[in-house]
């Protein structure tokens, strides 16, 4: 069953005015599945296959000349070289299409922005959002959210149906044994898997590289390096603070968040629904859930504008906070079930400091009701991407 991607229509614009489309994203965020199905009429080339592969390097204008009316190249960071004939052959063909996707970014970007610049739009594509998944009636709202940040978004979770856990560690061992000895020749497989445990512990929090650093017993340079492998494979997603300085009282320091739910509590143990509703961590992971949602949001419209978070000294915190048309926009984010009047004491300061309208504010949290107050909008979890529409469109 094909579920319907919120980004096609994004792809199905940006194709009509640029030669090149470059699409990235995670492993099995189901890149190859749409491509192929909005360019259906195009060839489509994986070079993972080793006979793909050494066709293109063994002769790569001939390889060229029979794919010089568009193609879709996917995983094409596997062969660097041919960026630079896709340069000549969109130049020459001017009503060619291509297409190229590639599950590590900072492998594609590289080549983009030494060879195509000026001739790609770039499109960066996630797993799967709650609303695509409601939407395609695979997930229902009246299930709440638990299930869906249990099990994730990864297409094949909700196509095949795999054990959990079998998924999920396949998921890391893949991972660690191709993408990130692409970028980084890394060696001491136990000590990344205990990096990985660690961070996941530490997901919503701000990055402190040098306690990471003893707690896995390697260098902190080894740990900026594998903070930026999985940036830059769509692992993990860095919050920066907001960078306006109200009163020089903010933090500085990004925060940890992880691309995928289902991977987050794999880190952490939690299996099943009886220990994610009693686990300790249960507000961090419900706020990665909804920083991820936001972030699907705006990179499904082409849109990669940072998000922001804000954070006193004294511990004063707004979770999100976006930007849009010179306004901001603070987002408070609650895992509890039932309403408190203390959810909105943060955004009270907020907006004495910011000087920001209520009406661009709200808490969004796990309960069934909705309200707005003389602070901002009550909202449930299903109803984020209808304020983010109505205030910032896309």
């Amino acid at each position: 069953m094909y579920i319907e991607r919120q980004l096609q229509e994004k792809l199905d614009e940006l194709s009509q005015g640029f030669p090149i489309l470059s699409l990235t994203g995670p492993r099995q965020s189901g890149k190859t599945t749409l491509l192929r199905h909005v360019f259906s009429k195009l060839p489509y080339l994986n070079f993972e296959y080793p006979d793909v592969l050494e066709l293109a390097q063994t002769d790569p204008r001939s390889f060229m000349d029979k794919y010089k009316g568009g193609a879709v190249f996917d995983e094409i960071q596997r062969y660097p070289e041919l960026f630079s004939y896709l340069q000549v052959y969109s130049d020459e063909n001017p009503d060619s299409r291509f297409v190229i996707s590639g599950s590590q970014n900072f492998l594609m970007n590289q080549q983009i922005s030494q060879t195509l610049a000026g001739r790609v739009a770039l499109l960066r594509l996630l797993p799967f959002s709650a609303h695509e998944l409601i939407n395609a009636k695979v997930a229902r709202i009246e299930d709440g959210s638990w299930d869906l940040i249990l099990n994730g978004f990864y297409p094949r979770i909700y196509n095949q149906a795999p054990n959990l856990k079998i998924f999920y560690n396949s998921y890391i061992q893949t991972y660690l044994e191709r993408d990130v000895a692409l970028i980084r020749n890394i060696t001491d497989t136990r000590s990344f898997r205990t990096f990985l445990r660690l961070l996941a512990g530490r997901a919503g929090q701000l990055l402190n590289m040098s306690a990471l650093a003893n707690d896995v017993g390697v260098g902190a340079t080894t740990i900026k390096e594998w903070i930026s492998v999985l940036e830059t494979s769509y692992i993990i997603h860095l919050v920066q603070p907001f960078h306006k300085n109200y009163n020089k009282r903010i933090s500085k320091s990004p925060k940890i968040y992880f691309v995928d739910t289902g991977l987050l509590c794999f880190l952490l143990n939690i299996h099943n629904r009886e220990i994610l509703e009693s686990h300790p961590l249960i507000g961090a992971v419900f706020e990665n859930f909804i920083i991820s949602e936001t972030l699907k949001y705006k990179w499904n419209r082409g849109d990669f504008d940072p998000i922001y978070y804000w954070r006193e000294n004294n511990g004063k915190e707004i979770d999100l906070v976006l930007e849009h048309n010179n306004e901001t926009y603070a987002i408070e984010i609650k895992s509890g079930r039932t309403f408190s009047l203390s959810y909105f004491k943060n955004l009270k300061t907020w907006l004495e400091i910011s000087g920001s309208k209520p009406e661009n504010n709200a808490v969004v949290y796990n309960g069934e009701h909705s309200m707005n107050t003389r602070s901002g909008a009550l909202l449930q979890w299903h109803e984020l991407e209808s304020f983010l529409k109505n205030k910032i469109g896309l």
